[in-house]
């Protein structure tokens, strides 16, 4: 996901909502323009037909892409899969506004948690990782014996 936060404060949103277009929606989820188009086109033809089969795809992508995309936007909530047909849904508003209000809380508490407990497994590979540069840094910096 490529959120640009300041593209979507008060003042930039009131312009954004003036000129809607699917490239906005798409940019949100794609650096890439070429994935952001092949997405962006799916959710267009989507929306204009009310549902989409991959049947329906025709010659704009191989189905097996689109399913990809299509899949895409199933997971983060903009369709729904129902049968063979993909369909506009907005169970994306509500869990996006809810995952800000949780990073919001969080910031604003003052809970001490301890990472070791929560990231175990990461936090045993960064230990062992570090012990290994240090060795590395002990023996790259270690004095040469004196000479007799």
């Amino acid at each position: 996901m490529a959120i640009k936060y300041w593209e979507f404060e008060d003042a930039p949103m009131k312009e954004k909502l003036k000129n809607l277009n699917v490239k906005e929606i798409a940019k949100l989820f794609f650096d890439n323009e070429t994935e952001a188009y092949r997405f962006g086109l799916l959710l267009y033809e989507t929306k204009k037909r009310g549902s989409l089969r991959l049947r329906d795809i025709g010659k704009k992508m191989p189905v097996s892409t689109a399913k990809r995309y299509l899949d895409y936007a199933v997971q983060l909530g903009l369709l729904k899969h129902e049968g063979s047909a993909y369909m506009p849904t907005d169970r994306f508003t509500r869990p996006f506004r809810n995952i800000a209000t949780y990073i919001k809380s969080w910031m604003e508490s003052q809970t001490e948690e301890d990472l070791e407990v929560q990231f175990p497994i990461a936090r045993k590979t960064d230990k062992a990782a570090i012990a290994k540069e240090e060795k590395m840094a002990e023996s790259a910096v270690a004095p040469a014996p004196p000479a007799q």
